[in-house]
């Protein structure tokens, strides 16, 4: 069939962009990440081609980070969904940039293989109005300024991840899925379907970030735009200056900022209790929506890598049932369970792979034409 065959994996972020060749196993047979923008991605597509990675490559699955309301499942790209994806710029104006950039160049790389627009927020379509709705008028939620949700492949890889691990059917299970990153975000999935998410309308919404600030009172925002701040500003603010970078002045990068507040640094060590609480706070949220939690899956460079966040987290959630194995939390390599054996609610850690999720929905688009 004319899905089945390697598939190339475009994420083109602002700053950077991560290629894969994944196999219909799930192997990657070449990886590379690069810099952002048309030249580094034209170096790196022209090197794999050299280097013969992109043979027998019979798609392109491109990273598209806001679908908005109309794109709710993977699609094809030609000319007119390339027009309408243009139209969306608005909703997260750097990371969809980046994404139509890499779809831009790798066709004209690769012309001849389909090319499928894969969108962070259509895992999250399955949430209901009333996670949807702000607390505007309604006329918003008909005009699309509702929640959308993001890191949609991460949350939907980890969970069915999280699924293999236990040894149990996904549509049994309730999950707190914990992706922390460089942008971090919570899903709350019922039965494989999203049914709440911390991000919003944009990806600056929710948890604190690194560089970004995440959920801030409106009435603060209408304040500073009162007092002399700019839109541009406000927005360069919220998304680049805010976040651990904002509170410590040290960095974005946790590891950074754990090290200035082990060396003494009181802002640091707040912007580490700041993120903390408010991944606590965001977890609590996630299990009360689902009415219980049979496992928390950390993902994502912090999730994945940063022991003490996943003790701090799991003690404070320890009235859910979370209790760690502490040996096996701080030796952790990889895909594990790193529970007690007794607990009642496992926290487990699954090493990202949008790649793999990004490459499946490529082929179910291309499967269902």
């Amino acid at each position: 069939m004319a899905h089945r065959g390697p598939v190339l994996v475009v994420n083109a972020g602002s700053t950077s962009a991560k290629l894969s060749v994944v196999d219909d196993l799930g192997g990657v047979a070449w990886s590379h990440e690069t810099g952002a923008g048309d030249d580094a991605m034209t170096a790196a597509l022209a090197d794999a081609g050299a280097r013969r990675a992109l043979d027998g490559v019979v798609a392109v699955g491109h990273r598209i980070v806001h679908g908005g309301d109309r794109f709710v499942a993977p699609v094809v790209v030609d000319d007119p969904v390339l027009a309408e994806l243009d139209a969306l710029g608005d909703l997260a104006p750097l990371h969809n940039a980046a994404g139509l950039a890499g779809i831009r160049t790798a066709r004209a790389r690769l012309p001849g293989v389909p090319h499928v627009a894969c969108f962070d927020t259509a895992f999250h379509a399955t949430m209901p109005d009333a996670a949807r709705a702000f607390g505007g008028p309604y006329e918003w939620l008909t005009a699309g300024l509702r929640r959308y949700g993001f890191h949609g492949f991460s949350h939907a890889y980890a969970a069915g991840r999280a699924a293999h691990m236990l040894r149990r059917d996904e549509v049994d299970l309730r999950l707190v899925t914990c992706h922390l990153g460089g942008g971090c975000s919570l899903a709350a999935i019922d039965g494989g379907r999203s049914v709440d998410t911390t991000m919003g309308f944009t990806p600056v919404d929710g948890l604190v970030m690194g560089t970004r600030a995440g959920s801030v009172d409106a009435g603060l925002l209408v304040h500073l735009l009162r007092h002399g701040t700019t839109v541009d500003a406000l927005s360069d603010l919220l998304e680049r200056r805010s976040g651990l970078l904002g509170l410590s002045g040290v960095s974005g990068d946790l590891r950074e900022v754990l090290a200035a507040r082990d060396a003494g640094d009181e802002r640091a060590g707040l912007a580490v209790d700041v993120f903390v609480h408010r991944l606590v706070a965001g977890i609590g949220a996630m299990a009360a929506v689902l009415g219980g939690v049979d496992a928390i899956v950390f993902t994502g460079g912090i999730g994945e890598h940063c022991a003490e966040v996943r003790t701090r987290a799991a003690a404070a959630c320890s009235w859910l049932g979370t209790t760690l194995d502490d040996d096996a939390n701080r030796s952790v390599a990889g895909d594990a369970d790193v529970s007690a054996p007794a607990a009642r609610v496992r926290v487990l850690v699954v090493t990202a792979r949008e790649d793999l999720a990004i490459a499946a929905a490529a082929r179910r688009a291309l499967a269902s034409t």
